[in-house]
C-alpha cells in the first residue's frame, strides 16, 4: 500500500513543512540515506506544545507532541523526496523531551512518535531510537524529534 494513501486512510494530514531556524538545512541526503534535522511540534507556523513534561505537560500531552512533531519530519521528508513512498524504512529516531526534574517517563513520550510511525509504515518504521531529557529545547518547545531514512535512490 501506498503510505500517501495510508496517511489519508488515518485521517492525517503534513502540514507545511517549516523552515530552519538557523543556518542549516531541513534534510541532507547521502545515498540511501536521508537525515532529517531536528523538529519542534509546530501547527500552522507556531510551537503548538511548550513547556517540560512532568511540570507543564503531561506524558499524554507529550505523547501528541511527539505525533505532531513526527508529522512535521514527515512534510520535510516528502519536500525532499517528492513522495513519502519512496521511503524503504525508518532507521532511526531521536527524541529530546523537555524534563521537569525527576521525569523520567521520556520513552513513554516518545511512543507517541513511535507508534505513528508504525501505524503509516507497518513493520518497515519499526526503528532503533533513543529517548533523551533535555534541559531546555530551542524556543521553549516540549519536543524535539530527529530522523533518519533509509530510501530509494533517484
Amino acid at each position: 500500500m501506498s503510505y500517501e494513501r495510508k496517511l489519508k486512510e488515518l485521517q492525517l494530514e503534513l502540514p507545511l513543512p517549516s523552515q530552519p531556524l538557523a543556518t542549516y538545512v531541513p534534510a541532507v541526503q547521502t545515498g540511501d540515506l536521508l537525515f532529517l534535522s531536528g523538529v519542534l511540534p509546530m501547527r500552522d507556523g507556531q510551537l503548538a506544545f511548550s513547556g517540560k513534561l512532568g511540570r507543564d505537560l503531561t506524558v499524554e500531552q507529550g505523547m501528541e507532541a511527539a505525533r505532531l512533531a513526527l508529522l512535521n519530519a514527515l512534510a520535510i521528508a516528502k519536500q525532499e523526496l517528492g513522495t513519502l513512498d519512496r521511503i524503504i524504512r525508518v532507521v532511526k529516531v531521536v527524541g529530546y523531551v523537555a524534563s521537569a526534574e525527576g521525569f523520567m517517563q521520556q520513552p513513554q513520550v516518545l511512543n507517541g512518535a513511535s507508534d505513528l510511525l508504525v501505524e503509516i509504515f507497518g513493520e518497515s518504521g519499526r526503528h532503533a531510537r533513543v529517548a533523551v531529557g533535555a534541559a531546555e529545547l530551542p524556543r521553549g518547545a516540549s519536543i524535539e524529534i530527529e530522523v533518519i531514512l533509509s530510501v530509494e535512490v533517484d
